[in-house]
């Protein structure tokens, strides 16, 4: 019976791994929920400073913010958000695939790339890649706080207000439901003409002005700078229900085919089992027979 105790060995080893896939599980589950909570609630801020800062880019056109206007350099940055961890199914192939794409469409234009990454898999991909990583933050666990975001992703705004690159991206997966998640790319500067007409469009064609206090000028550069800061918050935020969502997706799946594996070789186990001891009373009966 070794191959019957090999089996068992087996079965005991996928019976084991199910029991840490279920616990995973139930983990991603619960911190799915505070993830979606916290994301939700950072919708509405995010949307509404959207709206503000692009009736401000059509109400006050005779100051042109340094996030507005365009560059001429051949160098693009990208903000890259993906994990820390893995097991999450698909979720950071998914975002890495889009990147790849992008680099090298931007790469055919003669265009080099550097990049921020925010995780630990974005980090590790991009160091592969060959793209010049010139700013880092991983293990933000699972809250995000802007202090700590901020940061990396201000050489990157400093480098494009002094001319050094021509745009910035920001690469994230954006929350659609539990079973669904989109990998994003989109333009975090310059801010165009086109994505502020979008955005009015959108909301009814209005005539936008404000009282400026003390000025234009500082208003305008502050709230641009709190604009991009909700951008890259929102971005993380949805990246981390994303995470949740996926983890919990995947360790279902891997729990189910678990259980499928166990049948499995319970069943191969019993016919082995079965054809052992068919053979033992053969045998018995054949010794029986000849005496």
């Amino acid at each position: 019976m070794a191959a019957g105790k090999e089996i068992r060995g087996k079965i005991k080893s996928v019976e084991n791994t199910k029991k840490i896939t279920k616990a995973m599980e139930m983990v991603a589950a619960s911190k799915m929920r505070k993830a979606q909570e916290r994301m939700r609630a950072a919708r509405p801020y995010s949307e509404k400073i959207c709206a503000i800062a692009s009736h401000l880019g059509q109400a006050n056109p005779e100051y042109t913010h340094a996030f507005m206007r365009t560059n001429d350099a051949k160098s693009a940055g990208f903000v890259v958000v993906t994990t820390d961890k893995g097991l999450c199914g698909g979720m950071n192939t998914n975002i890495l695939r889009g990147v790849t794409a992008k680099l090298r469409e931007l790469q055919g234009a003669g265009v080099t790339a550097q990049s921020v990454a925010i995780g630990n898999k974005g980090l590790g991909f991009l160091n592969r890649s060959g793209a010049p990583v010139i700013a880092q933050v991983t293990q933000l666990g699972d809250t995000p706080h802007l202090d700590k975001l901020i940061g990396p992703v201000k050489v990157l705004l400093d480098a494009y207000t002094q001319g050094k690159v021509n745009a910035v991206y920001l690469c994230y997966t954006k929350f659609i439901n539990t079973m669904k998640q989109e990998p994003v790319i989109q333009q975090l500067l310059p801010l165009s003409a086109d994505q502020m007409e979008s955005q009015t469009k959108a909301k009814g064609s209005h005539g936008w002005d404000y009282i400026y206090e003390p000025d234009a000028q500082s208003v305008i550069n502050d709230l641009l700078n709190r604009y991009v800061e909700a951008l890259v918050y929102q971005a993380v935020a949805e990246n981390m229900a994303s995470e949740q969502s996926a983890r919990m997706v995947a360790m279902k799946a891997a729990t189910d085919n678990a259980g499928s594996v166990i049948g499995e070789l319970k069943l191969i186990y019993n016919k082995t089992r079965q054809a052992a001891i068919t053979k033992e009373l053969s045998e018995i009966v054949a010794g029986a027979a000849a005496v």
